[in-house]
């Protein structure tokens, strides 16, 4: 071994092209690993014309619609690549009720100017194929009032009329069936929710500027006014009776922040029966003790009303059922009972029976009484029995719907087959990826984890992060059961200073040593398990962003770290030191994807994802090589050779000449596969690793949607 020289070596960043690479495609097949996450599942649309026509929106997972002869979520939006990442943030949708075939989508993440401005995508045939309008202004899908709505709508009395009300920028209409939109004139700038009530084609806008209101237009839009009788609150939703009432739900923020999902502290219901006069029928009222809001609303197909409270942290969130229109209103939170069996991850939420948080949205079927789906997603099968005595049983019906964000993933050479860190669902390690994994989910369930890593050559000991205390565990079975690190060198922010995450832990080859680095902070190491840490020396200075440690898995306390700033730097003293080895690398902003990788099983073998390419330095004796046909990288990772004895599989997501996609190289980078194709793009992918036991076998984490595997087709 070159470890010696490989101490001392300072390289430059010398560039060697390749000659010959070539591109081409190979068929995969991709599925879903199963996790049943949910997510935030913030809205549902049943089709109020065409009987098992259900889809259901997320906040940073894209657009499902159920297939009720399968019983499971079709993905809608997986044909979407990396340019269009932020469209996976569904912020409203809306049915055409004469077509339904027909539906609309309101698309974008993020507000701030940084991020893609919005799109409206439209299919006329229930999402199998899609055109897209661009719109001018951004659209938040995962912003604060992404509950609310639905802010988009189909005149139903006319299908090429649609209207879209805006986070902050007016309503917008279309008259030609959502090919392109124009601003309207609206007395409200935030609009929280858009309806036109199919009995008299009046329209309705929730006004989120200031305090809220409600508004109505009785002239197609061209002007409105306040509903006088309802309160100066944020409206959520609306549902329409068959027999001409309106009911609104409505909440109100604590100022410091919108809405919804987490701040509502006041709220109500209130209708409007067939004559038109407005009462309030609110089920149980917030007060300074209990304070929260209301948000989900509709009407069954035999009159039945539903609303769920948003926020009620004291009490836990409930949902009302009332057979005489808002008059007498029943609890379902004690008459209901939750199966969640099947998906062992909501035991630590789960664990007295409650319905579920952040209850933005629910709908009763049209045709069937007894379904009635909310936020989860969970679905009913006999809500026409509540009141009887029996319980209204609810199941949670995720399969092909993981709308988790997997933060960090690993493959090791032994034992669970992946492990993946996660938000806010914590993660697991799977030793059959065929089935939601029970023995390996990381504890507690309901906290989000930053990151995972296994020892290299003793790969039955790990190491993860989560942000909640004690933030650190260890295992040294695999993965079966975890113990929390004794000590911690994460100093969580104190009140009023910027929240960081506890960051990323490394573990040696051996584990012998770990290096965890904070966000935002420098790193530290531990020779005694965690029991102590350290200071590491010469860690890079930056503090503006994560710095992620890399350990070799080939020799034992030998550690890597890029800066950003252009170089990379290494300890061979588990951790105690670092100093540069490579240095003149194109400076990375910290706003950019970059990724340091090292190859398991090879010492000292790394490669560099980063905007402008993909960088590989196979040992200190060997110059610093550009995968020159890689136009940028933004992520990679290494799975088992694809011959016996070769060098292993390298995975990569990023631009090879032209073409966007997930490639795979069997030639250690001089050639590339396209394993992908355009119907399966993802979005934007957080991490990629090949399986180090299963030649061909990668597995990848679409930006909010759990985890995929994907095998060769042939």
């Amino acid at each position: 071994m070159r470890f010696k020289s490989l101490a001392m070596a300072v390289l430059a960043s010398a560039v060697l092209s390749l000659s010959g690479a070539r591109a081409g495609q190979l068929p995969y097949v991709w599925q879903t690993i199963p996790f049943a996450g949910g997510g935030f599942v913030d809205g549902f649309l049943y089709h109020p014309g065409q009987k098992d026509v259900l889809y259901a929106r997320t906040d940073v997972g894209g657009l499902f619609r159920y297939d009720y002869a399968a019983r499971q979520w079709v993905p809608l939006f997986f044909h979407l690549g990396r340019a269009d990442g932020d469209l996976m943030g569904v912020l409203a949708i809306a049915l055409d009720p004469n077509d339904p075939g027909k539906i609309y989508a309101a698309c974008g993440m993020y507000l701030p100017d940084w991020g893609r401005k919005g799109a409206i995508l439209r299919s006329s045939d229930q999402g199998r194929s899609w055109q897209k309008t661009e719109l001018p202004i951004h659209v938040g899908g995962n912003s604060d009032g992404r509950g609310s709505g639905e802010r988009l709508v189909v005149d139903p009395r006319n299908g090429k009329v649609l209207y879209y009300g805006s986070n902050r920028d007016g309503l917008w209409k279309s008259t030609d069936g959502g090919e392109t939109f124009e601003q309207a004139g609206s007395p409200a700038v935030s609009i929280s929710l858009v309806a036109i009530d199919p009995k008299n084609g009046e329209l309705y806008l929730g006004g989120a500027d200031g305090s809220g209101a409600l508004l109505l237009s009785r002239d197609g839009g061209n002007t409105f006014r306040r509903v006088e009788q309802t309160p100066q609150q944020i409206p959520q939703r609306v549902a329409f009776g068959a027999d001409g009432s309106v009911y609104v739900t409505f909440a109100q923020g604590d100022g410091k922040e919108a809405v919804n999902p987490s701040f509502a502290v006041r709220g109500g219901v209130w209708k409007r029966d067939a004559a038109g006069a407005w009462s309030d029928v609110t089920p149980v009222r917030p007060d300074d003790k209990s304070r929260f809001g209301y948000s989900g609303v509709d009407v069954g197909p035999d009159g039945a009303v539903a609303v769920s409270t948003l926020d009620r942290w004291a009490a836990g969130d409930d949902i009302f059922l009332s057979r005489d229109g808002g008059a007498h209103w029943m609890r379902l939170g004690d008459k209901s009972h939750h199966d969640y069996t099947q998906n062992p991850w909501l035991v630590d939420i789960m664990g007295k029976e409650q319905m579920s948080w952040w209850n933005s949205d629910l709908k009763i079927n049209p045709f069937n009484r007894d379904e009635m789906i909310y936020s989860g997603p969970w679905v009913s099968r006999n809500l026409g029995e509540a009141g009887s005595g029996k319980p209204v049983e609810f199941e949670f019906r995720t399969k092909g719907l993981e709308e988790t964000a997997t933060i960090q993933l690993v493959s090791p050479t032994e034992g669970a087959k992946v492990m993946a860190a996660m938000g806010d669902d914590a993660g697991a390690a799977w030793w059959d990826i065929a089935k939601v994994p029970d023995a390996g989910l990381f504890h507690p369930t309901n906290a989000s984890n930053r990151s995972i890593d296994y020892a290299g050559l003793k790969p039955s000991f790990l190491a993860r992060t989560s942000d909640r205390s004690p933030y650190g565990y260890l295992s040294e079975d695999g993965g079966k059961s975890w113990a929390p690190i004794a000590a911690s060198p994460y100093k969580p922010p104190k009140d009023g200073q910027e929240w960081r995450s506890p960051g990323v832990i490394a573990v040696s080859a051996n584990a012998t040593s770990m290096v965890w680095a904070p966000e935002k902070d420098t790193a530290f190491y531990s020779t005694d398990k965690g029991v102590t840490w350290k200071p590491c020396a010469g860690w890079p200075s930056q503090r503006d962003t994560a710095l992620v440690p890399v350990a070799d898995k080939a020799i034992d306390g030998v550690y890597y770290v890029f800066d950003r700033l252009g170089s990379v730097f290494i300890s061979v003293d588990a951790g105690a030191s670092f100093k540069p080895i490579v240095n003149g690398l194109p400076k990375v902003e910290s706003w950019q994807t970059a990724q340091l990788a090292v190859v398991p099983g090879r010492v000292r073998d790394l490669w560099l994802a980063a905007p402008y390419g993909l960088i590989h330095s196979p040992d200190s004796n060997t110059p610093v090589t550009d995968m020159k046909d890689v136009a940028a990288a933004w992520a990679v990772g290494f799975g088992a050779p694809l011959v016996a004895g070769g060098y292993p599989a390298v995975y990569l997501w990023g631009m090879v000449g032209k073409q966007e996609g997930i490639w795979r190289s069997g030639d250690e980078g001089q050639s590339w596969m396209r394993i992908n194709d355009d119907a399966h793009q993802f979005g934007t992918i957080s991490a990629i690793t090949g399986d180090m036991r299963e030649p061909g076998t990668v597995y990848i984490a679409p930006g909010g949607q759990g985890l995929k595997v994907g095998r060769p087709g042939n």
